[in-house]
């Protein structure tokens, strides 16, 4: 039987009904199901097994118990053929990277052109879009810098996010809470000791400082 190629990008769904693989992608993780494969020996086996036991003891139930040994004993065997077939089947859809060694997906991470994985040879097309889509978000970034958002905001006087009374988000510069009407402003606090103060306070009332 000729040698199964794919090693570990496949996951084995086989059961004693029959055989069916999943091989994926090992960059993208998609894949492909191949198609099921009926096992004659389990369904063999288990319909002697089923024979014995509804006649009980006796040849048959003898027939039943060759029958699991024999499955036992072709199982691999059989396992084997139907994984070279799954192979045979899935196998237009994947491609073996020669440099780096992986099974990828024809279909997204295969470069047709440079014979590579698009890891080891990027497509041309994808970079040039991502590299023209960061300029873009670059280029647009800068603009905003340039713009005074400040605006009408004053920037000097320390103000709380929420009213420390009722917990309502305040607007920017705002004095007042909008819902309860509490003073908004953040206490001032002394550089020298830290002691804090109401808004407005020229002097420390702890060391004098200028506030």
């Amino acid at each position: 039987m000729p040698k199964v190629r794919f090693t570990d990008n496949y996951t084995d769904h086989s059961t004693e009904a029959g055989y069916q693989f999943e091989f994926f992608c090992e960059r993208c993780g998609n894949g492909y199901k191949s198609g099921f494969q009926a096992s004659a020996l389990g369904v063999g086996s288990k319909i002697a097994r089923g024979l014995g036991g509804l006649l009980g003891g006796g040849g048959l139930s003898n027939v039943g118990y060759a029958g699991s040994e024999a499955k036992d004993l072709t199982e691999s065997q059989a396992k084997d053929k139907a994984l070279a077939k799954a192979v045979e089947e899935m196998e237009p859809y994947f491609s073996q990277c020669h440099r780096c060694g992986q099974w990828v997906c024809l279909e997204i991470c295969w470069n047709e052109e440079a014979g590579l994985c698009v890891q080891d040879a990027p497509k041309v097309e994808q970079e040039l879009a991502q590299a023209q889509a960061q300029a873009q978000i670059g280029q647009i970034r800068e603009k905003v810098q340039q713009v005074d958002w400040t605006e009408g905001i004053n920037v000097e006087r320390r103000q709380v996010a929420l009213c420390p009374n009722c917990g309502t988000e305040t607007e920017p510069s705002a004095k007042f809470c909008g819902n309860c009407g509490q003073v908004l402003t953040a206490p001032v606090a002394c550089p020298r000791c830290g002691t804090e103060s109401p808004p407005g306070t020229k002097f420390c009332p702890e060391c004098g400082n200028q506030l």
